[in-house]
């Protein structure tokens, strides 16, 4: 994870997305056409958090999302996502 100058306001996280499988457990290969949108990542920056909610979350958690939570964003050719706290379903 490199510096990234993009600092969420209230209480919004910054995620970089986990890479989408490109094999299945049994060794198939999946093709670009049927790769399913991951639903994991790590936090990069959190914001401050609000008065009645402060963050829970820090940067470099690793989070579950629902799947089709937050705003996609790129930064220098690195996809990231930006989304509520409330959005993060659970800490892994």
């Amino acid at each position: 994870m490199s510096k990234i100058n993009i600092q969420p306001l209230a209480d919004r996280v910054l995620i970089q997305p986990a890479a989408a499988e490109t094999k299945t457990s049994s060794g198939i290969i999946i093709p670009d056409t049927a790769k399913e949108k991951p639903q994991k990542g790590i936090v990069v920056a959190v914001g401050p958090g609000t008065t009645e909610n402060p963050m829970t979350l820090k940067a470099g958690d690793n989070v579950l999302y629902g799947k089709y939570a937050g705003t996609e964003l790129q930064h220098d050719g690195v996809d990231y996502l930006i989304m509520r706290e409330s959005d993060i379903l659970a800490i892994v």
